[in-house]
């Protein structure tokens, strides 16, 4: 059976997110003369990204909302910078904080150079969707600034906040295939997560690809096709079809 659509994960995907968080928080942080309290500026990345994952895994679970997390990922920063009191941060200075590391994070947003030539090309000949554990608006607003809202439709965008859970669940994978109209083994599915995207989508019955870009070398499950470039789709989804 060939591979007639192909669902995408956003961030670090098509969209260059792990980019656009360091430039925006080292920035955001040197704006308020607080990236001095590092011994480095990895460190500073590396304490916002923990406190991004505790606090997005929160969201994940349906314990915050998409803004609340913002706002609790804005607290314990800071406390963990040494601010006792913003542990009660009110929730209007929270959000105020952390727009001022949205304005720079969304300065130096930018897709994969490799992200809309690859849409382009695989247009004609298959359905294309989005399954992200995120919000939609959110990922709607990402998307058309960086270019790439115009090979999508919003039948095809499937987001954890509206859908109700997110990946690797089945169910996130399987509503994304019902809104492109075609049954899971007809669609490829391309993250660069290898458990919540490649395996996920991999046990939810669609032919799943692990965008590896940095080249780890991870050995990959059965059944899992790994990729370093987006480049290499269309011919992997060829290979795949012509293989099944």
């Amino acid at each position: 059976m060939p591979i007639r659509g192909v669902l995408f994960d956003v961030d670090d995907t098509l969209f260059d997110y792990s980019g656009s968080e360091e430039a925006g928080i080292l920035a955001h942080l040197r704006d308020l003369r607080l990236l001095d309290r590092f011994p480095a500026p990895a460190a500073a990345v590396a304490l916002w990204r923990a406190v991004m994952e505790e606090q997005y895994a929160r969201f994940l679970a349906g314990e915050l909302t998409f803004t609340g997390q913002q706002h609790e990922r804005t607290r314990r920063f800071l406390t963990r910078l040494g601010d006792d009191g913003a542990r009660h941060l009110p929730d209007e200075r929270a959000a105020a904080w952390f727009a001022g590391y949205t304005a720079h994070r969304d300065a130096a947003r930018a897709a994969f150079p490799d992200a809309a030539p690859v849409l382009a090309a695989l247009a004609p000949t298959h359905r294309l969707g989005i399954v992200s554990n995120s919000s939609t608006a959110h990922q709607r607003r990402k998307l058309e600034a960086v270019g790439l809202l115009g090979h999508f439709t919003d039948a095809v965008l499937v987001c954890s906040d509206e859908h109700g859970e997110a990946k690797p669940a089945p169910g996130i994978f399987l509503a994304g295939c019902a809104r492109l109209a075609l049954a899971p083994h007809e669609v490829a599915y391309v993250g660069d997560k290898y458990d919540v995207d490649a395996l996920g989508a991999h046990d939810a019955g669609l032919r799943a690809f692990w965008l590896d870009r940095s080249g780890t070398g991870a050995p990959a499950g059965e059944g899992i096709g790994v990729l370093h470039s987006l480049t290499a789709l269309p011919a992997a989804l060829q290979a795949a079809t012509d293989g099944a």
